[in-house]
């Protein structure tokens, strides 16, 4: 196990109606002119909105709003966002949504106390100051909630990168398992594919004798495989739902990734799908998975079988471990299709003919040096090779 510090200050309200509360927790962490910032449809229609803004008014804080956050968020409403907070002198951003919305908040806190462009901090510069964050948790899957993380696009060039500091971690996060029940299967199956690709980016590392951590990562994978056919089933199951939401949190605030080398190449050849084509993160990653295992097993064919072995209870052929690693990854795939997540290219919307030009991007667009992944190290050639196995 590597040295490492964790520190994840986050203050978690957990449960029903929990929402109501979120003018005690702003004046908690010291706001009192609030942007809340959301996508629109759902926060709007089920009263969720009007409900937050009962619970300010109740405090004495004022707020603006700002909302249109759209799946895979946009650089241009986190400039505006850092306008409005300029010209409304905001302290405080709320996010209330899911993991766009969140990461979109999380930009404009960064942003509206810098001094430069925020995108700096999504080229590598990190985030060590911003405005304090709050989040209501509408969707369970990104684990933005919990996370020191943000991911946006930046829509000169189209690039989707990453930036992360301990100055974005949320000051509070209120999840009610209740608000994600009326959710359509395919974002609610969506939202778990990611929460398993969090683990699984955690999981695959050159990292020995890390053992409490690989059983942290099997155990929320459990749940994910327990919960997801109920959920998809009936999406109203409360305890269900609350087992998921906690699962997404603890999946992707590090808890599990500490001591150990992490990947994210995958993560990183499933932004320039999202980016160029638009499809939904969990969509993209559940056909990107399975074709960065298959492409990528040779590296520790043992990890991969252990994998197979005790979250998807293979039997181990000890005399050929690729062959349990080959059923693990099979088990993925059937679980994925089980729950409504596309396979293939096609099915995404992708096209052949841009594999060459997202390769180029994922290893060297918007500063890259050529490689990506900490588990093996991926050039063009290789996230060229993972992508023609998803045709």
């Amino acid at each position: 196990m590597n040295n490492f510090v964790f520190y994840s200050p986050t203050y978690f309200v957990f449960g029903k109606e929990q929402e109501n509360n979120t003018g005690k927790y702003v004046k908690r962490f010291g706001g009192s002119k609030v942007l809340i910032h959301f996508g629109g449809g759902s926060v709007v229609r089920t009263g969720l909105l009007d409900r937050v803004k009962a619970s300010l008014k109740e405090e004495g804080i004022e707020y603006v709003e700002l909302g249109g956050v759209k799946p895979n968020p946009r650089s241009g409403l986190v400039y505006t966002g850092i306008e409005l907070c300029h010209k409304e002198k905001v302290d405080f951003v709320l996010a209330v949504g899911g993991g766009s919305t969140i990461d979109s908040s999380k930009a404009i806190a960064a942003g509206a106390v810098y001094d430069g462009d925020f995108w700096d901090f999504y080229q590598g510069k990190a985030i060590t100051k911003a405005l304090p964050v709050g989040t209501i948790l509408t969707i369970s899957a990104a684990g933005s909630e919990g996370s020191p993380d943000s991911v946006i696009t930046n829509e000169n060039g189209m690039y989707k990168r990453g930036a992360s500091g301990e100055g974005i971690r949320p000051a509070f996060s209120i999840l009610n398992p209740a608000l994600t029940q009326t959710l359509p299967t395919y974002q609610i199956a969506c939202g778990i594919t990611d929460i398993c690709a969090h683990l699984f980016e955690r999981y695959f590392t050159t990292t020995s004798e890390v053992e409490v951590t690989d059983r942290l990562i099997e155990g929320l994978l459990l749940t994910m495989i327990k919960e997801a056919p109920r959920v998809i089933e009936a999406p109203e199951h409360y305890e269900a739902q609350a087992n998921i939401m906690w699962a997404g949190m603890m999946a992707h605030n590090n808890s599990c990734g500490v001591g150990r080398v992490q990947d994210w190449a995958s993560h990183d050849i499933e932004h320039e799908l999202s980016a160029v084509y638009d499809c939904a993160h969990g969509a993209g990653l559940a056909v990107v998975f399975p074709a960065w295992m298959t492409y990528n097993m040779k590296h520790d064919v043992n990890r991969f079988a252990q994998l197979a072995v005790r979250v998807w209870g293979c039997q181990m052929d000890f005399n050929h471990p690729e062959n349990t690693a080959k059923a693990g990854i099979a088990a993925l795939k059937h679980f994925l299709k089980s729950i409504g997540m596309p396979s293939n290219f096609a099915e995404l919307g992708a096209k052949e003919e841009d594999i060459e030009k997202m390769a180029q991007s994922a290893c060297f667009g918007n500063g890259r040096q050529g490689t990506i992944g900490g588990f093996a190290k991926l050039n063009d050639k290789d996230v060229a090779a993972i992508y023609r196995l998803m045709l």
